[in-house]
């Protein structure tokens, strides 16, 4: 099953799933919503990206938080 930017939370509190198994499918959505923009992206296209981007590095700190704060930072700058 394919899974996409509504199901983070599912993902994230899914049981029988390793940590890693969720971080590889948050960080596939996250990459999805990226390989999406072209150069012919509105700046809204881009913000919206980026604040989605922001939500699931959030959510990513509940699985990995060394990696969580990494990228928040690595986007802020």
């Amino acid at each position: 099953m394919k899974y996409n930017i509504n199901d983070i939370e599912k993902i994230v509190d899914f049981t029988t799933w390793s940590s890693k198994e969720k971080q590889d499918e948050l960080l596939r959505i996250d990459a999805s919503l990226h390989c999406n923009l072209g150069t012919d992206s509105t700046k809204s296209d881009r913000e919206f990206v980026r604040k989605e981007s922001k939500k699931i590095y959030r959510s990513l700190q509940k699985v990995n938080p060394l990696l969580s704060e990494s990228l928040l930072n690595a986007i802020d700058k």
